[in-house]
């Protein structure tokens, strides 16, 4: 994944000065991250990952929710008692959106979005295959109602929304949010673990000669991020 750190993200910008908004999750927010297959590294264990990235996330932002489609992707035991327990805590913690809160035109326009969107990806709705299904899934649920934003740390969704009008997929009004830079938020609030979330954002994004070609070590992404949002937080 490529870090930008040219332009401010209205998303990202607005849902820092207004925590409590709606934000659609997508799976790899839950899952732990296991790059080993790119690298000699160990994948984040579930205890770790909760603890250095789930636990302040949900903290911080009041306003988390996933679709069904995600939820199902959950399959771990620890990740999917973990959303669980965040979903029935009271005040709950983790809303889940299900299709059958469509009505019958709501229904069929989701179809219309889920086609649009599909042929960039690898899911095909005619089988409902695995591959891509959370993404494309939510996203048109999303765009019937009109919901904005989606954090991802994934490719697809962030083409999926960014070039909306090239790509013809309805999700223009829609807007991304990206790990990075919830990293860096829950970094600067001097609230969490500073060393955790450091390590976090390299292993995501600085820990193979690729990410290094174009992606900012963690004191320029810093340094790059305060001089976007200053006086932001």
């Amino acid at each position: 994944m490529r870090v930008d750190t040219k332009a401010v993200n209205p998303a990202f910008q607005s849902i820092i000065q207004n925590p409590g908004q709606k934000v659609f999750l997508d799976a790899n927010f839950f899952i732990p991250p296991d790059r080993s297959e790119v690298t000699k590294v160990r994948a984040y264990s579930f205890a770790d990952f909760k603890e250095c990235w789930l636990i302040p996330l949900l903290s911080e932002f009041a306003g988390l929710v996933i679709h069904e489609s995600v939820y199902d992707e959950l399959v771990a035991d620890s990740v999917k008692n973990y959303a669980d327990e965040q979903k029935n805590s009271n005040p709950s913690k983790l809303k889940v959106h299900y299709d059958s809160e469509l009505n019958s035109a709501e229904d069929a326009l989701r179809n219309t979005y889920m086609n649009r969107i599909a042929v960039h990806s690898q899911y095909n709705p005619a089988i409902d295959n695995a591959k891509d299904r959370g993404e494309v899934r939510s996203l048109s649920f999303m765009a019937v109602k009109q919901f904005l934003f989606f954090a991802a740390n994934d490719s697809l969704p962030v083409r999926l929304i960014k070039d909306a009008a090239k790509l013809k997929t309805g999700l223009d009004n829609m807007q991304i949010v990206q790990m990075y830079e919830l990293i860096y938020y829950l970094y600067k609030t001097d609230r969490y673990d500073k060393k955790a979330l450091r390590t976090l954002y390299k292993y995501q994004y600085y820990l193979t000669p690729g990410d290094k070609r174009v992606n900012p070590d963690w004191g320029s992404f810093v340094e790059q991020m305060d001089a976007l949002y200053n006086g932001m937080m």
